[in-house]
C-alpha cells in the first residue's frame, strides 16, 4: 500500500542537471571557505601568542572580522537571504544591525557607569 502523505520533493525539481551541478558546486565553494576561515581562527586562537605578541587588540578584532564573514556567507547561502531582493533583504538585516547597534550603545554607557562609579568610591 502506498503512503499519499509523503511529500516527494526530488519530483518538484524545477532545474536541470546543469542547473543542479551549478548550485551543488556554490554549496561546496561556500562550504569549503567557511572551513577555511574557520581553520585560520582556530590556528590564529591557538597560536597568537607566539606568532602575535602583544596585539592582542588586532587578534581581537581579525577574530571579529572573520566571524562576520563567516555569518554573511551562511546568511546568503544557507538560508538563501543572497537570492532575495534588495529590499526584502533590507526589511530582514536592518532590525538586526539596529539591534546590534543598540547592544553596543548599552555596552559603552554601562563601561562609563561603572568607570565613573570606581572612580568616585575612591
Amino acid at each position: 500500500m502506498e503512503r499519499d502523505d509523503i511529500i516527494e520533493y526530488s519530483l518538484d525539481a524545477h532545474h536541470s542537471e546543469e542547473d543542479g551541478r551549478k548550485i551543488r558546486r556554490k554549496i561546496w565553494m561556500v562550504t569549503g571557505l567557511l572551513a577555511v576561515v574557520t581553520a585560520i581562527e582556530v590556528v590564529v586562537g591557538a597560536y597568537w601568542k607566539e606568532w602575535f605578541p602583544g596585539a592582542w587588540t588586532a587578534v581581537k578584532w581579525a577574530f571579529v572580522f572573520l566571524t562576520l564573514v563567516k555569518a554573511t556567507y551562511i546568511v546568503m547561502t544557507f538560508m538563501h537571504l543572497g537570492d532575495e531582493r534588495r529590499n526584502i533583504r533590507a526589511i530582514i538585516l536592518l532590525p538586526y544591525a539596529l539591534f546590534i547597534l543598540y547592544l553596543l550603545w548599552i555596552a559603552l554607557m554601562e563601561s562609563n557607569f561603572v568607570h565613573w562609579s570606581w572612580a568616585t568610591m575612591q
